[in-house]
């Protein structure tokens, strides 16, 4: 599992994280159970330890937040029906009513109690200093119905930040341990069988009447069970054979849903791939010129292809959509494909070869890149990877690779620092969470795990962060220009995922269900 840095899903990104919104319909006919297809096990339930794609969809059906985000990106209700928003605070009026699945109360002080837990660095959340900032506080006011979560320094996002807190509630508040493969929550659904690796199915709440408009309770599917399906191509045959009502699906097999009579398949955005130099001492992207001489030989049009199998389109930002800044920070930043302009740059920074198609020496050093990329990427990463190498060979450069699982990616990228070149999608969903992956303390003491020193990038944002949402997005759009022309980071193409559906409609977004808008329509039952 990556880092918590990969903020949805995607996180997986996946990138902690499936991103982009889409709202997916077919059939006629209604039935009562809606089977919705997941690669992975959700693994351990407790929403404040989310860091899987499917863990969030697998929590989004039990739990509410506070607020929501709809298909255009707006902020909608959820478990507050209104807000008000200053600097470095946002006072939310709860819904009255609003009850935990074992019949407790949704009160402000259940809500500030999630907020102490997720900030209380000794409960490791991956939501701390990401989703919530560590000096986050929640004040509760019973009588008025209402909680302020506050900052001691503006913090630009803060109303948005809180589409991705999900509020336990009841007896899972209490014992925490209750929700390793159990819900305790406040939302439409309560799980009522869990059989890991296998499915994991849900109850509908029949008094759920709170959280974002959708289908009425009585017009939701009485059941939803998430199916443990590893193979896609497996997830596929069951649509086509009518087994499962949705799916979400990353690979080739996907072109098999499309042009399907009774499926309809939306295309989303799902995470950027993205790559980074280490531009600490000794590592030879910490020369700019290098940086940039080594991406102007290569063909990223072309490496995009490769990785998404001509499936991925144009990077157009870092953050994934629905974003809450608008426009494009990425064309025009980055080097043209120029493979002779790149000897030439190399050459102009002392990096000569001694012979022709000999690698290229500077102060009796090889020019070795060390590149780590996730194995869990496949063929088409493994492919890519591959393509990069071959390009820089070209033009005299060691290419060293080296695929890594999910699970030892923290300690070959944070802890043993060993690669000059890391493939390592973000995931993000709001600018304002890049901030200490770019330009915080370095690894292993903070989260900066590239080394960079971008001063651009730290003065827009810093100005940024005292704006409140979207006045700050000029500069949150300036910054992450910044960090294109320096060849920072290099977003090389967004990539894409297609949602299925037969016999349903439903809204996924960023990997987590807006479950009351799951419906049943026809087909399976």
């Amino acid at each position: 599992m990556r880092r918590t840095r990969v903020v949805v899903a995607c996180i997986a990104a996946s990138t902690l994280l499936a991103s982009g919104c889409a709202t997916t319909s077919a059939g006629t006919k209604g039935g009562d159970t809606f089977l919705f297809g997941i690669k992975t096990d959700p693994g351990l339930l407790d929403p404040a330890q989310a860091q899987t794609s499917t863990s969030y969809t697998a929590v989004s059906l039990a739990y509410d937040t506070l607020v929501s985000i709809d298909a255009s990106g707006r902020v909608v209700p959820g478990l507050a029906d209104t807000w008000k928003v200053r600097p470095s605070s946002v006072t939310f009026a709860l819904h009255k009513g609003a009850t935990c699945a074992d019949g407790t109360a949704v009160t402000p002080d259940t809500i500030a109690a999630n907020v102490r837990y997720v900030t209380n660095p000794k409960n490791h959340s991956p939501a701390y200093g990401i989703i919530l900032p560590p000096d986050m506080t929640a004040t509760p006011d019973d009588a008025a119905g209402t909680v302020t979560l506050s900052t001691p320094h503006p913090f630009p996002f803060i109303l948005q930040s809180t589409r991705y807190l999900f509020i336990v509630c009841g007896a899972g508040l209490k014992d925490r341990r209750l929700l390793a493969k159990g819900t305790s929550g406040s939302g439409p659904f309560q799980l009522t069988s869990a059989k890991p690796n296998q499915s994991y199915t849900y109850t509908r709440r029949n008094n759920y009447t709170w959280g974002v408009a959708g289908a009425p309770a009585a017009d939701r599917p009485g059941k939803v069970v998430l199916q443990v399906l590893p193979n896609e191509g497996t997830m596929v045959n069951e649509l086509l054979s009518h087994q499962l009502n949705g799916a979400r699906l990353a690979g080739s097999d996907r072109a098999r849903v499309t042009n399907v009579r009774g499926l309809t398949a939306t295309d989303q955005q799902d995470g950027t791939h993205e790559f980074f130099f280490h531009e600490g001492p000794g590592h030879p992207g910490s020369d700019p010129a290098v940086r940039k001489a080594l991406l102007a030989a290569v063909n990223l049009t072309d490496l995009g292809a490769v990785v998404t199998s001509g499936t991925g389109r144009p990077p157009t930002g870092l953050v994934t959509r629905p974003r809450p800044c608008r426009g494009d920070t990425v064309t025009g930043h980055l080097p043209g494909y120029a493979p002779r302009a790149a000897v030439q740059q190399l050459d102009a920074a002392g990096w000569t070869r001694p012979s022709p198609g000999a690698i290229r020496v500077k102060d009796g050093r090889k020019l070795t890149i060390r590149f780590i990329y996730p194995s869990s990427g496949g063929e088409a990463m493994a492919a890519a990877a591959e393509y990069l190498a071959h390009a820089w060979k070209q033009v005299g450069v060691d290419v060293r690779l080296r695929a890594v699982s999910d699970a030892a990616y923290f300690q070959v990228e944070d802890v043993e620092q060993d690669w000059d070149l890391n493939w390592s999608p973000l995931g993000v969903t709001l600018p304002s969470q890049l901030t200490g992956l770019i330009s915080g303390p370095f690894t292993p003491d903070g989260n900066n795990f590239a080394h960079l020193r971008n001063k651009a990038y730290k003065r827009l944002t810093a100005k940024a962060a005292t704006l409140p949402g979207a006045a700050g997005c000029p500069l949150w759009n300036k910054a992450e220009t910044a960090l294109f022309d320096n060849a920072d980071m290099i977003p090389v193409v967004d990539k894409t995922q297609t949602v299925a559906a037969y016999g349903a409609t439903f809204r996924i977004s960023l990997g987590m269900f807006s479950p009351t808008t799951i419906r049943m329509t026809g087909g399976r039952r």
